[in-house]
């Protein structure tokens, strides 16, 4: 069953549930009122009745033919019965014979409305100067059945009119009110493997339907880069690796071909070794590649201190290459500590950096680098500048492709990963990267996080 189906269904069993409760209250209340108007009618016929049989004695024979004409007979099935103090009929209009059990009920209480099967009866205890008597009137309320009845069935017509209009009204209501996911639905059915840049509509709502679709959008997201990490591995693994080893054998067919001077076989050699290096490279960042595509589909994320990472990739670095070649420069901190915490993945964040600080020696040919933090409260921004060969304009977009190199910077070792993987590591914790470089030399690369 469809949601907007469910929900029309459910909204109707509720109202229905109010409405039978409603109907049955009015229904019940009627009962009790035409009920207790019977009995009043009753409570008068018996009043009536001894006035009538037991008055009669004082009340002029006109007298008694008017009040035999006009109110003996009105009521339905009527039933009259006086009892003296020995329980014996004393006089009777069409009787119904009462057990003693009930007259001596009557006769302790003075007064007693009962029914009897379908009748409804009235007891009376009358006290006359002839003697001490019991009058019970008894009768069948046809004309308050029938309109029970009757009511009865108007308010079961009206009970399925109305929760009919209620069904096909709330599901009026719930289509209109889940189009917003029809419409999500259809955009998210033109999304396939070959077009996971696409990207549903979010509106500028706040409601679930909008919190759904920015969820949504930030899976294709993950899915998009996850992807595309996997088809750069699987595309240019075999491309990569297949033309080194492909210049190793040629070079070893060389050397075997003939006997060779020394002087030739250290050169051949030495060609090896330069293509065992590259191959060693290439390998070493298909596996980085590798790894970080692993990680990323599983990144587990937690509050990273940005202040406190910077200071363990500083220590590294300058193991690496020496004390004082990577310089931090803190330029502003934010008055609360909180506000350098980014929510990511710490092995993918020191991936990220070091691959920046590491192209940053690499194209400054090992001088010193700079790496400044600056936070204020809103943005958090890492900048790693270095003194290399720099970036020409139209080749900035290009360096964030896999495998691409640019061709200034195609004399130095690399396989073209490292800023590729930076970026989509980047963009999964929501920052941006951006470079400032030129012909000239310098280059500035720029990690921003909104907080």
């Amino acid at each position: 069953m469809k949601i907007k189906n469910r929900l029309a269904f459910n909204f109707s069993l509720i109202t229905a549930g109010v409405l039978s409760f409603i109907l049955i209250i009015i229904y019940l209340a009627f009962y009790s009122l035409f009920k207790n108007d019977f009995y009043g009618h009753l409570n008068d016929r018996a009043k009536v009745a001894a006035q009538l049989y037991l008055e009669a004695d004082e009340i002029s024979t006109d007298s008694l033919s008017h009040v035999r004409e006009h109110y003996l007979d009105k009521l339905p099935n009527e039933s009259i019965g006086i009892y003296d103090a020995r329980n014996q009929s004393y006089i009777a209009h069409n009787h119904q014979t009462w057990p003693a059990k009930i007259i001596n009920t009557v006769r302790a209480k003075k007064h007693l409305q009962f029914t009897a099967g379908n009748r409804q009866a009235v007891g009376i205890y009358y006290n006359d100067n002839q003697g001490n008597f019991v009058i019970l009137v008894s009768a069948f309320d046809i004309e308050s059945h029938n309109r029970l009845r009757d009511m009865g069935k108007i308010m079961l017509l009206v009970f399925f009119v109305i929760n009919g209009g209620i069904f096909f009204i709330g599901r009026w209501f719930a289509q209109r009110s889940l189009a917003p996911i029809d419409s999500l639905i259809l955009q998210m059915q033109r999304i396939t493997v070959n077009n996971l840049h696409l990207r549903v509509m979010e509106g500028k709502g706040k409601d679930e339907i909008t919190e759904l679709a920015r969820n949504f959008n930030r899976l294709l997201e993950h899915l998009q880069n996850a992807f595309e990490l996997q088809q750069a591995f699987v595309t240019n693994a075999s491309h990569e690796l297949r033309t080194p080893v492909t210049s190793i054998v040629g070079e070893v067919e060389v050397a075997l071909n003939r006997l060779r001077t020394p002087d030739e076989y250290q050169q051949i050699l030495n060609l090896v070794l330069n293509d065992s290096e590259r191959l060693n490279d290439t390998i070493s960042s298909l596996m980085e590649l590798a790894q970080t595509d692993m990680e990323y589909t599983r990144a587990k994320l937690s509050l990273i201190m940005i202040d406190e990472l910077i200071w363990e990739l500083s220590d590294y670095w300058n193991k690496q290459k020496g004390k004082g070649k990577l310089i931090v420069e803190i330029q502003q901190m934010p008055d609360n500590a909180d506000a350098l915490a980014v929510m990511a993945n710490k092995s993918l964040l020191i991936i990220a950096f070091n691959n920046i600080i590491g192209n940053a020696f690499k194209f400054s040919n090992d001088l010193p680098i700079t790496c400044s933090l600056h936070a204020d409260g809103q943005v958090i921004a890492v900048a790693v500048k270095d003194s290399g060969i720099g970036i020409p304009a139209d080749e900035i977009e290009k360096v964030f492709t896999s495998f691409y190199r640019s061709p200034n910077g195609r004399h130095i070792q690399g396989s073209g990963i490292g800023l590729y993987v930076t970026q989509k590591i980047i963009q999964l914790f929501k920052g941006t990267i951006h470079i400032a470089s030129g012909p000239g030399p310098g280059t500035v690369f720029t990690v921003k996080f909104h907080v």
